[in-house]
């Protein structure tokens, strides 16, 4: 057999181990379908929770269509590292879950020691213990209550964890996407979220972050562009607080640096939703039309402000400032419950809805 005819027979072969069958290609148009309708919505409105289900549709489908893809490859070496990868990402998650109960009562003991002692910051104890002390309550449902009720008992609480769970997923999949958010340096106005005062007219650490995270913006607009936004500072003054908190964190901005001239005060607000209210009223009596604006807060808080911000009718999204990786689970959780807690009339009737559901399945099932 001559040279040439082995060459070629080992191309053909070569050929045929990376061929991908055409109906392959033709379904990758489902992770571009979803990615454009993903693409498109997030472009116009980023503030939007839906848009976590389109880009999680994508993304499960992109990861689909590459298995199936590597797959039709035949390439043997490929295949192999594929699979490898892949039992060690899910390994890796199957440890995580099984720990999840141990990793939040762990957290708990570090919030516990380095903050207040309140219910907001005890949330990671809370759902730690109900995750421990769920296979009991399972366990003794089973073995003292009749069979149907049990059954009820059961099915109405999981199927109610999965639709939180659902929704905890989809809020953390564009809280992440959130993060990359980068206005240009071009802005007419930063609104500095408050945050509370120590001692009651001291700027807190968290509170000084978004502040800095404000000036390091300003300063470099400043210096790309030659032009200067205007910074709000938006807080009113507490119970337990002797000035108001932008009063304060205007001051403490002024003694970075920051020219007075470049900085108001709001000195009103109580909520996050007044926060966005009232600076609005602000941007609003001075102008320009149309002002380009980005609020400032901890990057956990940015999702949740940027619905408020919509809700209030303030056109603008927000720029995180850092925060200590030990208080994120904790706050996570709180803005989740808070974003859960203002729609709860939809879901109040999804979970009836289930409840429904179950005692029809149950008298089903026992009929």
């Amino acid at each position: 057999m001559s040279l040439e005819i082995i060459a070629e027979e080992s191309r053909v072969m070569q050929n045929e181990m990376f061929a991908i069958p055409a109906v392959v290609y033709l379904g990758w148009l489902i992770p571009l379908g979803f990615g454009l309708i993903f693409g498109v919505s997030y472009g116009i409105e980023k503030r939007r929770l839906g848009n976590g289900i389109w880009f999680s549709l994508f993304f499960y489908s992109f990861l689909t269509m590459l298995a199936i893809s590597i797959l039709g490859t035949n390439n043997k070496w490929l295949i192999v590292i594929s699979i490898v990868l892949f039992v060690l990402l899910l390994m890796l998650i199957g440890v995580v879950f099984a720990l999840q109960a141990f990793l939040l009562l762990w957290n708990a003991w570090i919030v516990w020691k380095r903050e207040s002692h309140t219910i907001a910051n005890m949330l990671t104890l809370f759902l730690g213990v109900a995750i421990l002390l769920a296979p009991f309550v399972v366990r003794l449902t089973s073995l003292y209550l009749p069979v149907p009720v049990a059954t009820a008992i059961n099915l109405f609480p999981a199927m109610v964890i999965f639709y939180v769970l659902f929704w905890f997923y989809n809020y953390l999949t564009m809280l992440f996407i959130y993060q990359f958010n980068h206005p240009r340096y071009k802005q007419d106005y930063l609104v500095v979220l408050g945050a509370g005062l120590l001692n009651g007219d001291e700027v807190s650490p968290l509170l000084s972050q978004r502040i800095d995270r404000a000036i390091t913006f300003y300063q470099k607009q400043l210096a790309k562009t030659g032009r200067a936004p205007v910074i709000i500072f938006s807080g009113g003054q507490g119970g337990d607080e002797t000035v108001p908190e932008g009063v304060a964190m205007r001051q403490y901005a002024l003694r970075r640096g920051l020219p007075a001239d470049h900085t108001i005060a709001e000195d009103r607000s109580k909520t996050t939703y007044e926060n966005m209210v009232f600076s609005k009223a602000i941007i609003d009596e001075q102008g320009p039309t149309n002002p380009r604006v980005t609020f400032v807060t901890n990057g956990y808080h940015t999702f949740r402000a940027g619905m408020i911000a919509k809700r209030a009718g303030l056109k603008a999204n927000g720029i995180g400032a850092h925060t200590a990786k030990f208080f994120l689970p904790n706050a996570i959780l709180r803005e989740y419950i808070a974003i859960f807690v203002g729609n709860k009339r939809w879901h109040a009737v999804a979970i009836g809805l289930m409840l429904i559901l179950t005692i029809a399945l149950t008298w089903a099932e026992y009929q």
